[in-house]
């Protein structure tokens, strides 16, 4: 018993002495300069952002801070300073998470749960401007140009952000009447269907048989089904088998080499057929001439011009 007495009384002296759990302990990487989300909060998309903010704070055991179940000490007492430097801490974090004209207009506040209650009423509170821009964007949203996952990740965004607003009601009773499962199954019906009606037609069949079921599949599930289907499309549409393509064009070039030999070998044939009527010399086998006009037998003329003249071939005429 006194042991405990003892720790308790240490760590309130001494609040740097506290383990990892507590509130008031530091790690050494926190530094007020660090930046807690991927990009500042600039006015749009605040339930993302505050989601976001909670989990890094929860992390820091610093939630106390902002909700203010971390209160002020008195003055005089001995966690005074170990509260203001904390809580200067958690303001520097939610500063450097805004940007920078909305961190101008908060950055006198006093105190983390000023700050964060400042803007909770801002940009927080549900109305209705921003529940028909919801609704209106939800609406007109289709997939067109956009791939199945680029789509439904819009899709899953809206729904989000629907949710952080709360407004649809949840059963949270105990009871064994089903209403939540019934409530949850209907909310994911209604946007399986709004991910169906944006769906190109390239789907439509899929959307049919889907439609014929009694009971809806899951939303995730159809979605699932989509991106399988597509990626068999992109591959249905590329090349099979590059080196089967490429054998089919060294076949056509193959052919047309034998085509144009053939070629070349008939009109050769042809011409000689032509200049010399098919006659063949008996004496020295060459087609054009008969044996009374072989000049290898009978003698070349001065003025006879030949082919190659390291091999004196002769140029028929």
């Amino acid at each position: 018993m006194g042991d405990t007495t003892e720790n308790v009384t240490t760590q309130t002296r001494n609040p740097t002495a506290v383990d990892s759990t507590h509130a008031y302990y530091l790690h050494p990487s926190d530094a007020p300069g660090m930046v807690l989300v991927s990009s500042p909060f600039d006015g749009k998309g605040f339930g993302g952002w505050k989601r976001t903010m909670l989990i890094a704070l929860s992390t820091k055991n610093k939630t106390g801070f902002i909700y203010g179940t971390l209160t002020k000490p008195l003055a005089g007492a001995p966690l005074l300073n170990a509260w203001t430097r904390f809580n200067d801490i958690v303001l520097s974090w939610l500063l450097n998470s805004l940007s920078k004209e909305i961190a101008e207009s908060v950055v006198y506040y006093q105190s983390a749960q000023l700050l964060w209650s400042d803007l909770e009423s801002r940009f927080g509170q549900t109305n209705s401007a921003k529940l028909f821009q919801l609704e209106k964007e939800l609406s007109g949203l289709v997939q067109g140009n956009l791939t199945v996952i680029a789509y439904f990740t819009k899709l899953k965004c809206i729904w989000d952000e629907l949710d952080a607003m709360k407004t649809f009601s949840m059963c949270t009773c105990d009871c064994n009447c089903g209403s939540r499962e019934k409530n949850d199954k209907a909310q994911d019906d209604e946007r399986l269907l709004q991910f169906l009606i944006g769906l190109n037609d390239s789907y439509l069949g899929q959307r049919r048989n889907i439609l014929m079921n009694t009971l809806l599949p899951f939303v995730s599930h159809v979605y699932s089904l989509a991106k399988q289907d597509e990626k068999q499309a992109e591959i249905h549409h590329s090349s099979p088998n590059p080196i089967e393509s490429s054998s089919f064009v060294a076949a056509g070039q193959s052919s047309n080499r034998r085509s144009n030999y053939q070629g070349n070998r008939t009109n050769s044939d042809n011409r000689r057929n032509y200049t010399g009527h098919g006659n063949t010399c008996s004496y020295c086998k060459k087609v054009g001439h008969t044996t009374d006009k072989c000049f290898k037998l009978h003698g070349f003329p001065s003025d006879f011009k030949f082919y190659r003249a390291e091999t004196a071939s002769p140029k028929w005429t």
